[in-house]
């Protein structure tokens, strides 16, 4: 029977074939199965030479995913924690900020019916969205806005 245990290079490929990954995520995956011998950052390397790893992908497929949900803090956030690069984090947070209200908004409107009537509430929803990534400006502009179309 053939030698059933896969390569790095192998696994790398199986892991890209099912979503993009940053640099890093990937390198902190197959941390887990590489070998003394092997070289996983030239190994990384040249899979982003070769197109096949590029963070510039992997940010716009995560901001995608996530900017119906989530506030482009949250979003930043992940990004960071992924090993992102600080200038492709800038440019995805300031397209997201363009429409961060709108955004907001709409989570908002699928999470509540009605706009805040005493302090707890309004503590409530905007801890709610606080948790989502949006900051304090937005959350205050869209519970005060929803407040004052109610009354």
């Amino acid at each position: 029977m053939a030698n059933l245990e896969k390569t790095l290079r192998q696994r790398a490929l199986e892991y890209l074939a099912k979503r993009e990954y940053s640099y890093t995520e990937l390198g902190q995956k197959l941390k887990a199965y590489a070998e003394e011998a092997d070289d996983l950052p030239a190994l990384l390397d040249d899979f982003k030479q070769r197109g096949w790893l590029s963070d510039a992908r992997f940010t716009e497929q995560l901001v995608h995913a996530r900017k119906a949900k989530f506030g482009s803090a949250r979003v930043a956030n992940e990004l960071r924690e992924k090993g992102v690069d600080d200038t492709l984090i800038a440019e995805a947070v300031a397209g997201l900020q363009d429409n961060e209200v709108a955004r907001a908004s709409e989570v908002w409107r699928k999470k509540f019916k009605a706009a805040p009537i005493t302090r707890e509430e309004w503590a409530k929803q905007a801890r709610f969205l606080q948790s989502r990534g949006f900051t304090f400006d937005v959350i205050k502009h869209i519970l005060n806005r929803h407040a004052e179309d109610d009354s």
